[in-house]
């Protein structure tokens, strides 16, 4: 008897070590997992909401890096206008835009002065 009982706790050995036993399910009927299924189950759902968390915040941080160059575009795109709008309200460039369009517009001879009430 004790014979019997080696070759089958072999036989049970090698059946565990071999991908057909994984495969079939059989690890499904071992102890372990049978004792532990419900730690098991709850580990597979904390993996779930884990990889759907970090799925989530990088595509939350490619939309940032997204939003961060196109605010670095548009402020240098402000810069520019910026300097181009105070370059054309220099006295100067306002007078030239006045001879070009032939306004009849003359700048003052006297400069101005402030009336007292």
């Amino acid at each position: 008897m004790n014979l019997k009982h080696q070759s089958r706790k072999k036989k049970k050995k090698n059946r565990r070590f071999s991908i057909l036993y994984f495969l079939s399910g059989g690890i499904l009927k071992e102890d372990f997992v049978v004792r532990h299924t419900r730690m098991i189950v709850l580990v597979v759902i904390l993996l779930f909401f884990l990889i759907g968390n970090r799925y989530t915040c990088l595509l939350k941080l490619r939309e940032i890096g997204r939003l961060e160059e196109e605010l670095k575009d548009i402020k240098n795109l402000a810069i520019t206008i910026s300097g181009e709008l105070t370059g054309s309200n220099r006295l100067s460039e306002i007078e030239e835009m006045v001879k070009k369009q032939d306004l009849g517009l003359e700048s003052a001879r006297t400069p101005p002065y402030i009336l007292y009430k």
